[in-house]
């Protein structure tokens, strides 16, 4: 016997499991992948797995959102934050993990808890009774999502997400290329950068403009794109110098042949653990696979380039949280149901995580007989949770990261400079409070 049934073991469902687990809830967690099934994106059956980058963004818990997302989410006892810590790799004052380590060691941790059963089965609708968190993320499956249509009587929003390509270390040229962090941050030279000439630069960027790209199918044509993850040469189309104002910038980076930032340059990040693979900041792409190897061995230092993995691009859904769902993630039309991770319009692995932790702490609140208060707008869990259930306009509602922007105001008058360590130093102060009275 369960006492709450959880739908999909991504980041989102993994978190909520493991917080009502770590309550002493009872938790039927089921995923599909495993079961003979699979979705356009993943590789493994892993619980958690990592489709896209393998980075969770800055950890800077004073002066950025997503850092200050971390550090609540550590507090509050994050499955997702520890395994993360555990398996980081370098990437300046980014926190990025080994995929596959991270994703291993939440697999373990649930599989190995008392009161968590894994079950590799496919759902295709929602539960009539019982208390349910749907966390099927951005690919659910075709008959699970007509169940949820016919449930929220809304159409889902959907959106394409691009995945960038993984290049194995050993076959990049490190003779033309170097290491270096941005302005010299962190405490390694974490990324490999390939520099660019101008002639080098603008030879690309026309190579992105008429390279082939992957049609659409008639049901995809007129699905938007989220800004956070632009296809590059969808970037490139905005203009000459796009690229070089957004992940190909060279501001910060000197190139130790000659003193000087190079005209552009094309970044790597480090993708496991051994460093054996690196994948390409930014380059997000639906170029054919093809045209993918062919242009981007013309990149300086990738002339030889040998690809673990290349990109791709899927289609993702969301519902229409602000309309749909209650404060505490539950579905107005069905209160058994609680929704959570990238299926309700966060963007981004920590906020997918960050909602699957609020779902799991609401629905244990709930299974105790008692009433949890949502975190106060002033945190970023609080802030994230705000814009999901009511903040945002439901006839305009995209996809979300985290940011100041969500936030009330700061009282009074502050320099802009401190103005970020205002919001991080009051969300502190609230989360304990909040915490200490949940």
């Amino acid at each position: 016997m369960h006492d709450i049934h959880i739908i999909g073991g991504g980041l989102a469902g993994s978190e909520a499991a493991w917080q009502l687990a770590e309550a002493g809830m009872k938790v039927r967690l089921s995923e599909m992948r495993g079961s003979g099934e699979m979705t356009p994106a993943h590789q493994t059956d892993g619980l958690a797995e990592l489709v896209c980058s393998n980075s969770f963004r800055s950890d800077d818990a004073e002066n950025n959102a997503v850092g200050l997302l971390h550090a609540e989410m550590r507090a509050l006892g994050s499955i997702i934050m520890t395994s993360g810590d555990a398996h980081r790799v370098p990437a300046g004052s980014a926190l990025a993990v080994d995929r596959d380590g991270f994703s291993a060691a939440v697999t373990a941790k649930l599989a190995a808890h008392p009161n968590v059963e894994i079950v590799r089965e496919r759902i295709d609708a929602l539960p009539a009774t019982g208390l349910t968190i749907v966390a099927t993320g951005p690919l659910t499956a075709a008959k699970l999502a007509e169940s949820i249509g016919a449930a929220t009587g809304s159409d889902a929003l959907a959106f394409f997400d691009a995945i960038a390509p993984i290049i194995h270390r050993d076959t990049i040229d490190m003779d033309i290329c170097w290491m270096a962090s941005r302005w010299d941050k962190g405490d390694t030279k974490d990324y490999i950068n390939c520099p660019m000439t101008r002639e080098q630069y603008l030879a690309f960027h026309q190579g992105l403009l008429d390279g082939e790209k992957t049609e659409f199918r008639d049901w995809e044509k007129d699905t938007p794109y989220f800004e956070g993850c632009m296809p590059i040469e969808v970037m490139a189309e905005r203009g000459e110098d796009t690229l070089r104002y957004g992940p190909m910038k060279p501001v910060g980076l000197d190139d130790p042949k000659t003193g000087r930032w190079p005209y552009a340059v094309v970044q790597l990040r480090q993708d496991n653990a051994l460093g054996t693979l690196w994948n390409m900041v930014g380059f997000q792409t639906k170029l054919k696979h093809a045209e993918q190897v062919r242009l981007f061995r013309t990149i300086p230092g990738l002339q030889q380039a040998e690809f673990a993995r290349l990109g791709g691009l899927h289609r993702n859904t969301f519902i229409n949280s602000p309309q749909l769902l209650d404060t505490t993630l539950r579905l107005k039309s069905a209160p058994h149901v609680r929704f959570a991770g990238q299926i309700t319009g966060c963007e981004g692995y920590v906020e997918s995580a960050a909602v699957g932790l609020l779902a799991g702490r609401f629905a244990a609140a709930e299974l105790r007989g008692e009433a949890l208060a949502p975190p106060p707008p002033t945190t970023a869990l609080g802030a994230l949770l705000g814009h999901i259930t009511g903040g945002a306009d439901a006839e305009s509602y995209q996809p979300m990261n985290v940011n100041f922007g969500l936030f009330p105001p700061i009282e009074g008058r502050a320099r802009k400079a401190d103005r970020k360590k205002r919001y991080t130093e009051r969300a502190k102060a609230d989360l304990a409070a909040w915490a200490a009275a949940s």
